[in-house]
């Protein structure tokens, strides 16, 4: 970390804060009252993408992270940033695992783009472990630990659906009255905008959502990304998550549709050496699926029988979602690849359609 933005606080393949940008960040946060008043900020580039920059900062006792669009992200981004902050904020005072809402700017003269500061966590994230990575200690050889991170998990969706989102004023980020309904229609239409290649048991599965709706109905915040590399938690045993982060898929919607995106790829068996390559993380030994069903469904207090309608969902969605990144993957490896994960899941969607008893 540096307040030298030509030193060490970034590589030369990662974006840097420079000298003016931190003179600018440093008279805004002064006008905020955010840590010592003409203290210098010493910064570190954390990660970044097409769509954010996370930046570590600290101030005097401040220690926070910045999260900001690239310059090279759509103006879109901006209004994307203010709606992450709205549920961050929201988040405090709930039982959700969350980052500390700290402050957010929409002066685009500052930095440029709408960013917000929220607490730096103190934690890891399962995202660090793909690519055949063990767990860190001690859930690399302790299981029943190991078990309890993938409970965590659960438990952060069923805390999710408690939290009031109508008194924490969020009624305008989403419109759960017809909620499903408006799902094929809506993703189907965004796919014609993209498509650049037929994806077969599109059809199938579509028809089939159209055709049937979940058991119940019950409005709540939700994630729309929920997965290990969405969270973090806490260092040590035992599991607990420190918070959920990343925010960009955010709405008021159906919750269970979180816990579905989840578990779409989950193994039923997960003391099959198979589970230790199913997913970007390794699931061996972890919760079976029906275990993860039941714990979630303990928690929440909410019935499952109704959950191939929302694997279903799951899959098809997030198969249009990664279709948009490999229609515009380029030469970049990492979009490319999901190429062939989108049609395995448009394919599992079809598949677990026609396969299926569920017929709500």
């Amino acid at each position: 970390m540096s307040d030298d933005p030509t030193t060490d606080g970034a590589t030369t393949d990662e974006p840097a804060l420079d000298a003016a940008s931190l003179e600018r960040l440093a008279g805004w946060m002064d006008a905020q009252g955010l840590g010592p008043a003409g203290a210098p900020i010493e910064w570190g580039f954390v990660s970044g993408g097409s769509q954010n920059e996370i930046y570590e900062i600290r101030r005097g006792d401040l220690h926070g992270a910045l999260r900001i669009p690239p310059t090279t992200a759509p103006e879109s981004r901006d209004d994307g940033i203010v709606r992450e902050w709205r549920i961050i904020e929201a988040l405090d005072g709930t039982e959700v695992p969350h980052t500390e809402a700290i402050a957010v700017c929409t002066d685009k003269d500052v930095l440029g783009r709408t960013f917000y500061l929220m607490g730096f966590v103190d934690g890891w994230s399962p995202m660090g472990l793909s690519g055949g990575k063990p767990w860190p200690a001690p859930f690399d050889t302790d299981v029943e630990a190991r078990r309890g991170l993938a409970f965590q998990l659960a438990e952060g969706i069923a805390l999710l659906g408690r939290v009031d989102w109508q008194a924490k004023g969020l009624q305008d980020l989403g419109r759960p009255d017809g909620f499903h309904e408006r799902q094929v229609d809506r993703w189907t239409a965004f796919l014609e905008r993209i498509k650049g290649r037929e994806l077969p048991g599109l059809d199938e599965a579509s028809a089939w959502l159209r055709a049937h709706k979940p058991l119940d109905f019950v409005p709540g915040l939700m994630h729309g990304d929920y997965q290990f590399a969405n969270v973090m938690f806490c260092h040590g045993a035992p599991a607990k998550m420190a918070a959920i982060v990343d925010w960009e898929m955010g709405t008021v919607g159906d919750p269970k549709l979180d816990l579905a995106w989840m578990l779409q790829g989950w193994p039923e068996d997960t003391e099959s050496p198979d589970a230790a390559t199913s997913s970007y993380v390794d699931l061996l030994h972890m919760p079976s699926r029906d275990e993860m069903l039941a714990h979630w469904s303990e928690v929440a207090d909410r019935q499952v029988d109704d959950i191939d309608y929302y694997l279903v969902l799951a899959k098809w969605k997030l198969a249009i979602v990664l279709e948009q990144g490999f229609q515009r993957a380029g030469v970049d490896p990492k979009l490319q690849a999901f190429g062939p994960i989108v049609l395995d899941l448009m394919a599992g969607a079809a598949d677990l359609a026609e396969t299926t008893e569920y017929d709500g």
